[in-house]
């Protein structure tokens, strides 16, 4: 076997994000081929073997890299469109158009979403892909495939939907899969993609899209197969009142209590959004350590109102950071969410403490680690840990008279990463990809947006 080959990362501010919320104001991070195998304050060990590379961190910020809870990658597309609506309008909107994707479109809406992200910091991302067209490819794998080439640890939530327009829902028939093909579909993709490893690079979980865009069955059934196959849950909850009212008329209670009825609260699930949650709802929540993907941007954007993280927080729901699709947040980073989060949830007389800049980085790195069931792996900087890591830089003219960099980065605007790493392999430098041909991506993500428009247009 070959030698373990060390990087050593030094005189740099080091916020761990542990349970003890352990930082250096100048310290050194060891990795040891993808793991993390010492930190601490001062200089690294002097006899360190096979150290291939050393970096000096002085005036950076180290932190664990961020983990995004919820995204819907094929938005990429189609940002900028219906600006002004609210949630069932804006579907309404567009789901003709988001029925007309395709594998290519799909596969350069992927490259893009990964590509934002992983360049401002992300390491462990997720897709919640839910609009499956007949006739046309391989969605997922085309996903998955994006994943891997962009180099971000990745969890697909492969989606589904089985209510139609001729049913009631808001997507059109042909875009809406049957209850048995769905099942199907995602058991299949569990099985082709999922992997368990404490290092795993893809992972899949089991995703119906909303209480309104699917089947009771669907959801009951969907929750027997993830939990039979090992694998997570995720769906979108209780994002609106009209969602709220319309879990009232049709099944005859509210968000929380249908999802506990259908198999659908536990600690293997996490819901986007849970805007509109009463005391007993987050009390649910607690009891069964159901998680959160806060997106307080694409709130905003939707006007969906404001999640009561403070109060969730409080209560010991786990909770993390989404960026949603980039059709309710066009600017598709996660990093700008540490400091939406903070604002957001101070909006209110005498809020001042409802967040500060520490959760908001907990909740942007371990919390969302902890929503995906990778807590034990990443989300923090401690030894054994994966090497997902990033350095903030904090001496340029936008922090350089901020004296605390955890203070800086969360109040201060959208910091340059001059490295991120996964795994030990750094896939960001000086704030560009690696990994792939960002111009590339741009002008492929503007053909394909294009080639939609025109199609859509077109019926």
């Amino acid at each position: 076997m070959a030698a373990t080959q060390r990087i050593v990362i030094e005189n740099g501010a080091i916020a761990t994000v542990d349970a003890q919320d352990t930082e250096y104001a100048t310290g050194y991070v060891v990795v040891a081929d993808d793991r993390i195998e010492s930190l601490g304050a001062g200089r690294a060990p002097a006899d360190l073997a096979n150290v291939v590379r050393r970096i000096d961190a002085a005036g950076h910020l180290v932190t664990p890299g961020l983990v995004n809870t919820h995204h819907h990658f094929y938005q990429w597309i189609t940002r900028g469109l219906a600006t002004d609506h609210n949630l069932f309008d804006w579907l309404t909107a567009l789901y003709p158009t988001w029925a007309r994707i395709d594998e290519p479109m799909v596969y350069a809406a992927a490259q893009g979403s990964l590509a934002m992200m992983a360049r401002g910091g992300v390491t462990t991302a997720m897709d919640h892909h839910y609009v499956f067209p007949r006739g046309t490819g391989d969605l997922s794998g085309a996903i998955i495939r994006a994943a891997r080439e962009t180099g971000v640890r990745f969890t697909l939530a492969r989606g589904s939907m089985d209510r139609g327009e001729s049913d009631g829902g808001l997507p059109p028939d042909f875009a809406v899969e049957s209850l048995d093909d769905a099942l199907a579909a995602t058991e299949e993709t569990v099985r082709q993609h999922h992997d368990p490893a404490f290092e795993s690079m893809t992972q899949v979980a089991v995703a119906p899209c909303s209480p309104f865009s699917v089947s009771t069955e669907l959801m009951r059934q969907g929750a027997k197969l993830a939990r039979r196959l090992g694998v997570r849950l995720h769906t979108h909850g209780s994002e609106t009142v009209e969602e709220e009212k319309f879990c009232h008329e049709l099944f005859g209670m509210g968000p929380t209590d249908y999802f506990e009825s259908t198999g659908w609260l536990g600690e293997d699930v996490w819901m986007a959004h849970c805007v509109h949650m009463n005391d007993s709802d987050i009390a649910a929540f607690a009891r069964t350590g159901t998680g959160v993907a806060h997106c307080p941007s694409s709130n905003a954007r939707l006007a969906a109102g404001i999640a009561r993280v403070p109060d969730l927080l409080a209560a010991g729901v786990p909770v993390g950071l989404g960026v949603d699709g980039t059709a309710s947040n066009e600017s598709g980073e996660l990093h700008t969410e540490l400091r939406n989060a903070l604002l957001v949830n101070r909006l209110g007389a005498h809020r001042e403490k409802a967040l500060n800049a520490r959760q908001a980085l907990r909740l942007g790195t371990f919390g969302g680690a902890r929503v995906l069931g990778r807590a034990a792996e990443t989300g923090s900087l401690e030894p054994g840990k994966l090497a997902d890591l990033v350095l903030w830089r904090m001496d340029t003219l936008a922090h350089a008279s901020i004296a605390d960099p955890v203070t800086a980065l969360v109040f201060g605007a959208a910091a340059p990463v001059t490295a991120s790493f996964v795994g030990g392999r750094q896939i960001v430098e000086n704030g560009r990809l690696l990994t792939v041909d960002e111009d590339a991506v741009a002008r492929s993500t503007r053909a394909e947006a294009r080639r939609l428009a025109r199609i859509a247009a077109h019926g």
